[in-house]
């Protein structure tokens, strides 16, 4: 039995109905029905929890009861033990649950990638291609040409630009790889006479090559359970990098052609009340991560340009093969470039000799600058606007979970992460109605 029903079964016994002025009571008590004045056991007060207390002062009219007041008083307990905790422990202990959870989450899904690293890696690919090669597929949708030819030509051209960058650098290896092994040779023959001459004293025998002949013989001979072990991780691998080459290619083609359909059959899985809110989140996401590899691309073409004059000018041999190598390294941000531009320092060194090879070094380190101050704060500020800290930070993360594949992918999953979240937090729905407010 509620309380208010108690207190209506009250006022009825006393003759008074709730709300029933003084005045009405002096009247005269109302008729009551027959009804009214048969009681049963569910009309009388049951005993209750609340404590029910009528106060003395009401005073009592024409032989009638006031109805009594009644004083409730609940009592938490929780709220005592809880107002006894610091307000700065509640903050915390809100904050690392979440955080808990959250980290979980995150390396939940770090696994996940991991565990399937086959099909993402190739998927993150074709990501960052379709980032890049998308505007071309528009411009020639937008020219007249079918949407499927268009994706086609797209595809195909990236292809041949492609394969023509690796007979650029086959065809410069080949083209100077007797005056690369004559240089080379000569080179490590001055490195062993100091060596051997010089203060460290180094055997003779260390630089013997029928020692060295011997030594590799008998290894081969005593190893053959290794070597092969070996030969079969080769061959798996390079069946696993075909395989993914050709997860890449397909995915990148539909990705060109079906990108709106698929990235709507992902939102289905996206509560239809947020819907709205993270699809134009993603959107700002996508468009930064474009902005970031085409950034990227200018970086990098600017580096390998750079290595490529400075080694011409240097005459280091095979400098197209070279520059093209300090091209790739350079998608990853401020480390790449400079790590694969010491090879270059080390063919120089091999080949050219020392003093060279300190030429050499100053154009790289003079590149990994330009880079550094003019290129990235330019063109990847206007992108997608990350500070350099935390793009070390990225690139230090991605390297301890994934290696190199986690290091080229560092970067751009932030990028996108950076901007979709900054668009969710601007964004704060308003409660009283279902709209969303700046």
């Amino acid at each position: 039995m509620t309380l208010s029903d108690q207190i209506r079964r009250i006022a009825g016994r006393s003759g008074r109905r709730p709300g029933t002025t003084a005045a009405a009571v002096q009247a005269g008590p109302a008729p009551r029905t027959p009804a009214a004045l048969t009681a049963t056991a569910e009309d009388r007060l049951e005993p209750d929890a609340l404590t029910v207390a009528a106060s003395p002062n009401l005073p009592s009219v024409a032989g009638t009861s006031e109805v009594p007041e009644i004083n409730v008083h609940v009592e938490d307990l929780n709220s005592r033990y809880n107002e006894a905790v610091p307000d700065g422990l509640h903050v915390a202990a809100a904050w690392g649950w979440r955080v808990i959870v959250v980290a979980m989450l995150i390396a939940l899904v770090a696994y996940v990638l991991a565990f399937l690293s086959e099909v993402t890696i190739p998927l993150l690919i074709a990501v960052l291609l379709t980032a890049l090669l998308l505007p071309v597929t528009k411009r020639l949708h937008a020219w007249g040409v079918n949407r499927g030819l268009a994706t086609a030509i797209t595809v195909l051209g990236g292809l041949a630009v492609i394969a023509g960058v690796l007979y650029l650098i086959v065809s410069s290896i080949v083209s100077q790889a007797s005056t690369l092994g004559a240089n080379v040779t000569t080179g490590f023959n001055q490195l062993a006479g100091w060596l051997q001459n010089g203060p460290l004293h180094v055997s003779a025998t260390y630089f013997n090559a029928d020692e060295w002949v011997t030594r590799i013989t008998d290894w081969v001979r005593t190893s053959q359970d290794t070597i092969t072990t070996y030969a079969g991780e080769i061959t798996s691998s390079v069946g696993h990098f075909l395989a993914g080459f050709a997860l890449a290619l397909f995915a990148l083609s539909y990705f060109l052609h079906n990108g709106p359909e698929i990235f709507s059959f992902v939102m289905r899985f996206i509560p239809r009340k947020s819907r709205r809110r993270v699809d134009s989140a993603a959107q700002n996401g996508w468009h930064s991560l474009s902005s970031y590899v085409r950034a990227t691309i200018l970086v990098a073409l600017a580096d390998g340009v750079g290595v490529l004059i400075a080694a011409l000018i240097i005459g280091v041999p095979a400098a197209p093969a070279l520059a093209t190598l300090v091209f790739i390294g350079a998608f990853v941000p401020i480390v790449g470039g400079f790590v694969s531009g010491f090879v270059a320092v080390v063919v120089a060194l091999v080949a050219l000799g020392w003093v060279k090879a300190l030429i050499m070094l100053a154009a790289i380190i003079a590149v990994v600058e330009i880079e550094g101050h003019i290129l990235q704060p330019f063109l990847m500020g206007r992108a997608v606007k990350l500070h350099p800290l935390a793009v070390l930070l990225a690139i230090a993360v991605g390297i301890i979970l994934g290696g190199i594949v986690g290091a080229l992918f560092a970067v751009p999953m932030l990028a996108f992460a950076k901007t979709f979240v900054q668009h969710l937090s601007d964004e704060l729905p308003n409660p009283s109605s279902a709209n969303v407010v700046r």
